[in-house]
């Protein structure tokens, strides 16, 4: 849904009153973001928990929810369900007030059920684009799991299988089917 006609920066967006809506800005145009269905929620939780739980315990950067803006470019600003970011990177670029100046590593999707395939094609694209070094794309309808790396074919994952972090999160592992259950 376009909430807004002339084109706006990050720094806009940022300085928005919270209206209780949730934002995202893409090469300049405002969009506002219906509120998630209950499935939709849980999924996301049921791959934060345990996905957060390793990431802390192993001390490899941080995990971020929903609300967390990231700065692809001036007039660019995505919030993805689920990130991660390296302690690297963290230590790197420093922690602040506002966006994240770039991508982080790690993006996981939740698809609701309203949404089309074209839209999160491109949003997939954008992140990789932008040096995200894998997205992860939560299928609701279907119960499946669609990684995304650059230069790499993509791969899906049935609730048979098992999803892992590869080189972007060391390690981490977790049943698809915990997902949706």
């Amino acid at each position: 849904m376009t909430t807004h006609t002339k084109p706006m920066t990050a720094e806009e967006l940022f300085a928005m009153p919270d209206d209780g809506y949730r934002y995202e800005l893409v090469r300049g145009e405002l969009r506002k973001m219906a509120p998630a269905g209950q499935y939709h929620g849980e999924y996301v939780v049921n791959a934060t928990i345990p996905l957060g739980t390793f990431v802390k315990e192993n001390n490899l950067g941080k995990v971020y929810g929903a609300e967390t803006g990231y700065r692809l470019a001036s007039d660019h600003v995505l919030a993805p369900d689920i990130s991660f970011i390296s302690r690297e990177r963290l230590e790197l670029i420093g922690e602040g007030p506002g966006y994240w100046p770039s991508a982080p590593d790690l993006v996981v999707g939740v698809m609701s059920p309203s949404d089309r395939l074209t839209p999160v094609a491109e949003k997939v694209r954008d992140w990789l684009e932008a040096g995200t070094r894998m997205v992860i794309v939560v299928n609701s309808r279907r119960c499946n799991v669609t990684v995304h790396k650059p230069d790499e074919e993509d791969t899906t994952l049935t609730e048979e299988d098992t999803l892992d972090g590869g080189d972007v999160v060391p390690g981490w592992e977790m049943p698809v089917k915990n997902i949706f259950n």
